[in-house]
């Protein structure tokens, strides 16, 4: 699978395009499955991009832990995948076509940036992705706590 890390910036166009970074496209790979599924993050108001791979491993450990017996597993399932959409880089100049739906629910304006998070990419608005920039000191209390 392939590992993101680096940040990135791009610009959204009238038709909700970004150009893919290439330096993303060329860590997955020469010949590589270029589909991805991007979906709203349940914790962060950004976008979370799956390689195609990468998205039926996640998806399929999260449908397996549900019963859908039981209505709210189906409610739960249901909300998770609503609004998820398959998109692939253009061969010629490597855009990629969010739905606009999608962009407007993680607050998306024209400003983007692509961040590397090993198994996936987030896409912010860059404005909202500054912002939550943590201080030196508050992360190195997180990790304190996360990992003792």
């Amino acid at each position: 699978m392939a590992k993101f890390i680096g940040c990135y910036k791009a610009k959204v166009d009238d038709k909700g395009r970004l150009i893919f970074p290439a330096a993303f496209k060329s860590s997955m790979g020469e010949g590589a499955d270029l589909r991805f599924v991007v979906k709203k993050s349940l914790f962060a108001e950004c976008l979370e991009m799956y390689a195609y791979g990468q998205w039926e491993k996640e998806s399929e450990e999260v449908r397996s832990r549900l019963n859908f017996f039981k209505p709210e597993h189906a409610d739960f399932w249901r909300e998770y995948m609503r609004g998820t959409a398959a998109v692939e880089p253009e061969s010629k100049l490597g855009r990629i076509t969010i739905p606009k739906a999608l962009l407007d629910k993680a607050g998306i304006a024209k400003e983007v940036v692509f961040a590397g998070n090993n198994h996936m990419i987030e896409i912010w608005d860059k404005e909202k992705y500054e912002a939550r920039e943590m201080d030196g000191k508050d992360f190195v209390a997180l990790a304190e706590k996360i990992l003792g």
